[in-house]
């Protein structure tokens, strides 16, 4: 049986009551239930957290490092609910959005859905392309904003932003000798292997082949597939290794699917940044999707945060904490 939040919260009343009984009318609930439940946390965490002195209970050493971590926890549950129930019916309109492939696959659509539960009447329209093609979405004023991963052309009339940084990593698949390793040598491990490379015109690859360098003399290229979720299949039937951004393989790696392997001798971190035309209007909604994006910002280790749904929440609700 797991701890529950309900066990995590008698504990914190029985702490800060000292007695049980205090601790049940503070709760609106039995004697004995707050009992049951101490007794079921102690047994489940194989030890006792309190030193009984009469009808007092005081914390132990045991109970002193957990409640600081207890009350961390229904902070931010509380404070997930509190952001996830919040309804600004107020708020209209539509974006229109468009991100380049592995922001647009992995990042903003929790992100937007995550908007949307606290801005049910915002419409908004994400349309996913390689950085190239989103710049230009942009430049031509067919989409309000941009979210890329890839070099910028320079273009005039653009403005950007940074977001983040993300990191790109090797990825092989968990039967590749590679796997055994921790990190790739960029030196010792490159040659004789064969690579699965993204299209031409990906943000990613254009990184892959600007950081490499020299070293893409090297790079024995067997095909190009243009969706990360394709690199990603063909890596795990073993036809060859890849290079892709940590963001993409949070799930597969977490399963044993694939392995990713930080660079050795290779700065691989790149900025994501926010575009948009110098005389774009930015109306309400917008704006206010903008700000929720800065989330991002207040993350130490994005991979992290944007591994899972409920771990993007859980920032979510630090962020919404902040801003009270």
């Amino acid at each position: 049986m797991s701890i529950t939040l309900r066990q995590l919260e008698i504990f914190i009343a029985v702490a800060e009551t000292a007695q049980v009984t205090k601790a049940s009318k503070k709760l609106f609930v039995t004697q004995s239930a707050v009992s049951m439940a101490l007794a079921e946390l102690e047994n489940q965490l194989g030890g006792s957290l309190f030193d009984r002195h009469g009808r007092s209970l005081l914390l132990n050493a045991r109970g002193r490092f957990l409640l600081p971590l207890s009350k961390d926890i229904t902070c931010q549950v509380s404070n997930i609910e509190n952001i996830m129930s919040e309804r600004n019916d107020t708020l209209s309109g539509s974006i229109d959005i468009v991100a380049s492939t592995t922001l647009g696959n992995y990042i903003l659509p929790y992100l937007i859905g995550a908007f949307k539960r606290v801005h049910p009447n915002v419409h908004v329209n994400l349309l996913v392309f390689n950085t190239r093609y989103a710049e230009k979405l942009v430049v031509d004023g067919e989409i309000d904003i941009g979210f890329v991963e890839g070099p910028l052309s320079g273009k005039e009339g653009i403005l950007w932003r940074s977001w983040f940084e993300d990191e790109l990593i090797v990825l092989c698949g968990p039967t590749d000798p590679l796997a055994h390793n921790e990190t790739f040598d960029i030196n010792r491990d490159l040659k004789g292997k064969k690579w699965i490379m993204r299209e031409s015109g990906s943000g990613t690859a254009a990184v892959v082949r600007e950081r490499f360098g020299k070293y893409m003399d090297d790079v024995n290229v067997v095909m190009e597939m243009g969706h990360p979720e394709a690199v990603k299949r063909a890596v795990e039937s073993g036809a060859g290794i890849t290079c892709l951004s940590s963001l993409s393989i949070c799930r597969e790696a977490e399963n044993g699917w694939l392995k990713g392997l930080k660079i050795d001798g290779l700065d691989m971190k790149r900025q994501l940044r926010i575009i948009q035309r110098e005389d774009i209007e930015i109306g309400e909604a917008l704006a206010e999707f903008l700000s929720f994006c800065d989330v991002m910002t207040i993350c130490d280790d994005s991979r992290i945060c944007l591994s899972s749904p409920w771990k993007l929440q859980s920032l979510l609700a630090r962020h919404s904490a902040l801003r009270k």
